[in-house]
């Protein structure tokens, strides 16, 4: 298990692009991927933003063959000008007001009742309690599905997340949950409420709609690309301030910082760390020559920790200058979710300081860590008030 990956992302940054070294990133074996294109990573922020930016030359066709098989065709593996379409129609259901009702009637309530459950035991392990269960909670309200029907949809969506370990699980749920919600799709097609599925059931941009099978691919999506990337962004965060209490209880005094300490957690430990890109034209990359055909590794982890951008990036610091990171991508692919991902960590941030007097690490239990060299995340956090 790799720890910690971010001493040989420094190594690696010293060429901003070059032949990718599949064990030394993700612990593979290179003769695993003998089979595939040339495969180039990309370390530095500057060409990352450049590649992320440059949808003509670097193409996310590349995941047609990645999430296709497991979450059908999604917004992930489009270019433009379908993309933009596509986009143009989920919006609509991410707006202003949509996040402050989800908010105000959803979010603040499932994370109470999740505290609820362990508020008066003065001990509690948050990953399993609260940042693991939370996010999906909040799809399965968003989605506006029964509160009787949430076990079944925690089960298919902790195979769906899982599909690195367990591939036939995750197709297995997939194909349950799609046949679970069609008739959710179909129901909201007829009567309309303040869901999600029904903004999406309804969505029109220049006279395009979604059809039933594209709304039934974003809805799976939501998983891997909301809940999970969400519980691990909040769990990252929670460990940075558990683990700098002089951090923690300047947030505590003053909830102004919490933004900034958002940004700084997700830059310091982004919970997807790489996405991926064709070449579509020979092309010059950071100063090497990359063929048409390669796939490209953008390093969006080792981005956030470009010296040449953030001085000290290895340090957790909720007070360093704000610059924009790429914990959420950048260009037209930039996450569409990411304006609930924020207010999802810091609902559940507040709400953990309000409820919780005294919030700190449990010294009885080995020190938590965050793992994980595609998806980062702490595997548990022990604490006591």
């Amino acid at each position: 298990m790799i720890t910690d990956p971010y001493p040989d992302c420094a190594e690696l940054r010293r060429q901003p692009v070059a032949p990718a070294d599949i064990n030394r990133l993700f612990g593979v074996a290179d003769a695993a991927m003998a089979n595939l294109p040339d495969i180039y990573a990309v370390m530095t922020f500057d060409v990352a933003q450049e590649v992320l930016r440059d949808e003509k030359r670097f193409s996310s066709a590349v995941y047609a063959g990645i999430t296709g098989p497991v979450m059908g065709r999604t917004i992930l593996e489009m270019d433009q000008p379908e993309h933009h379409t596509y986009r143009s129609l989920l919006q609509q259901a991410f707006s202003r007001r949509a996040m402050q009702r989800w908010e105000g009637q959803l979010v603040i309530s499932i994370v109470d009742e999740l505290i609820d459950e362990f508020a008066d035991a003065g001990r509690a392990e948050l990953v399993s309690q609260l940042t693991f269960p939370f996010p999906v909670n909040v799809i399965a309200g968003l989605l506006g599905l029964p509160r009787t029907d949430r076990p079944q949809f925690h089960r298919w969506a902790a195979d769906l997340i899982a599909v690195t370990e367990d591939f036939d699980r995750a197709l297995a749920a997939s194909t349950a949950l799609r046949d679970y919600l069609l008739d959710f799709v179909a129901l909201r097609r007829r009567t309309p409420g303040d869901d999600l599925i029904s903004v999406l059931a309804h969505a029109s941009h220049e006279g395009q709609r979604l059809t039933d099978e594209e709304i039934l691919a974003f809805c799976r999506l939501l998983l891997p690309a909301g809940a999970e990337t969400t519980f691990r962004s909040s769990g990252n965060l929670l460990f940075g301030l558990l683990t700098h209490t002089d951090q923690l209880d300047a947030v505590h005094g003053d909830r102004r910082l919490l933004p900034q300490a958002i940004e700084e957690g997700l830059r310091w430990e982004c919970p997807l760390l790489t996405v991926v890109r064709l070449v579509m034209e020979d092309t010059t990359l950071g100063g090497v020559d990359v063929p048409a055909g390669a796939v490209l590794i953008v390093h969006l982890g080792s981005a956030n920790h470009d010296e040449r951008r953030w001085d000290h990036p290895e340090r957790f610091d909720i007070f360093r200058p704000q610059l924009p990171h790429l914990a959420f991508a950048a260009g037209a692919h930039v996450c569409l979710g990411m304006h609930l991902a924020r207010m999802e960590s810091r609902v559940a941030i507040n709400r953990l300081l309000d409820r919780l007097p005294g919030l700190r690490l449990d010294p009885d239990v080995d020190p938590p860590a965050i793992t994980g060299t595609s998806m980062r995340a702490p595997t548990a956090l022990p604490v006591l008030w």
